[in-house]
């Protein structure tokens, strides 16, 4: 059983026992995060929303929150003498799939 979920302006495929990471959500660690946005459930057969599947929640249980690895952004611009060069770290929260209802 998996399920497609939109958190953070992406879509995750998750199913249970699955540790995912995904944009930071502003809820405490050690406790569970609910997903209402559920776009696709499989079980036996199929479900597809229109454009999320009605009654379906995929509960999680958040792990940690944290930063990622440090991405250089370099710009450069030729026969100006420009440049600029700058770190970013994107933040994220852990989760931990528990239960998928349909």
């Amino acid at each position: 059983m998996y399920a497609i979920v939109s958190t953070g302006g992406k879509q995750v495929k998750v199913s249970v026992g699955d540790k995912i990471f995904v944009e930071k959500l502003d809820v405490e660690a050690n406790s569970e995060y609910t997903f209402d946005k559920v776009l696709l459930v499989e079980d036996e057969k199929i479900k597809v929303g229109t454009p999320f599947v009605k009654g379906a929640k995929v509960t999680a249980k958040v792990l940690k929150h944290g930063r990622g690895k440090k991405l250089v952004v370099f710009k450069y611009r030729p026969k100006k003498h420009s440049a600029s060069k700058k770190g970013h770290r994107q933040a994220y929260t852990a989760l931990e799939i528990l239960d998928i209802k349909a």
